[in-house]
C-alpha cells in the first residue's frame, strides 16, 4: 500500500528558507545598527515619536507587558505551561519543541546582545544594563507566536500571535527598553527559530496529529 503524502512537506522547504532568511537578516540589520547607518533616520525619529505619546495609562500597560514577556514568567512559566498542556493533548514531541525552541531563542538573543553590545536609549524608564540589540520580549513573543501558529495550523492563532508581537514591540519602545531596529530585529530572530525547529521535526509533529483509523475487523469498525 503506498503511504499517505505529507501535506506539510511542501511548506518545509519554504519554512526552511524563510528560516535562514530571517536569522541572515537580523545579523545584517544588528551590523546597520552597530555601524550607525541606519539609527538617525529610523530609531531616533521612531523615539521621538515616543517620548511626545508618553502618559501614564500607556506606561501601565507596557510594564504589564514588560512582565508578560520577559524574566522568569516568560522564560519559564510560559514554555513549561504550554510544554504541559501539549502533554495533555498527547502532543510529546511538540511539549519538547516548544521547550528546546523557546530556552534556543532566549540563549542566541543574549549571543547576540553580547556581540552587538548595542547601548539602550537613553530615555529608559526600567533599569536594564545588558545590550539592546535584540529585544529578548519580541524575540520570546515571536517564538512562541511562530511556533503556536505552526503547530495548530490555524488562522486565528497566527493572527492572534501577529497583534501580541506587535504590541510587545510598541510597548518595549515605548518604556525606551529598545531602539525599534531592536525589535524588529528580535521579531525576525523568534520567528526564524521557530520555524528551524519545526522544519526539523516536522514529520514527527504531523504525527501527532493524525488520529488512527481503526482496523478492519476492529470492534470500532462493526457496524452495530
Amino acid at each position: 500500500m503506498t503511504p499517505p503524502a505529507d501535506p506539510d512537506a511542501r511548506w518545509r522547504r519554504p519554512a526552511a528558507i524563510a528560516a535562514g532568511a530571517g536569522v541572515a537578516a537580523t545579523l545584517l540589520l544588528g551590523l546597520l545598527v552597530r555601524i550607525r547607518i541606519i539609527d538617525e533616520e529610523v530609531d531616533a525619529e521612531w523615539m521621538e515619536e515616543v517620548l511626545e505619546m508618553r502618559g501614564p495609562f500607556w506606561e501601565a500597560v507596557s510594564r504589564v507587558f514588560d512582565f508578560l514577556g520577559g524574566g522568569w514568567f516568560a522564560i519559564w512559566v510560559v514554555p513549561l505551561g504550554a510544554a504541559v498542556v501539549l502533554l495533555l493533548l498527547r502532543r510529546p514531541w511538540s511539549a519538547g519543541l516548544v521547550i528546546v525552541v523557546s530556552a534556543g531563542s532566549a540563549g542566541i538573543v543574549q549571543l547576540l546582545k553580547a556581540l552587538y553590545g548595542r547601548a539602550r536609549p537613553e530615555d529608559i524608564l526600567l533599569s536594564l544594563d545588558n545590550g539592546s540589540y535584540p529585544s529578548g520580549h519580541v524575540a520570546n513573543a515571536a517564538t512562541l507566536a511562530v511556533l503556536l501558529a505552526v503547530l495548530t495550523a490555524r488562522w486565528w492563532v497566527a493572527v492572534a500571535g501577529a497583534v501580541y508581537v506587535v504590541l510587545m514591540a510598541l510597548s518595549r519602545t515605548y518604556l525606551g527598553a529598545h531602539w525599534i531596529t531592536d525589535t524588529i530585529g528580535g521579531a525576525l530572530l523568534g520567528a526564524a527559530i521557530a520555524l528551524a525547529g519545526w522544519v526539523l521535526l516536522a514529520p514527527r509533529l504531523r504525527t501527532e496529529r493524525v488520529t488512527p483509523r481503526p482496523r478492519e475487523g476492529s470492534a470500532a469498525s462493526v457496524d452495530p
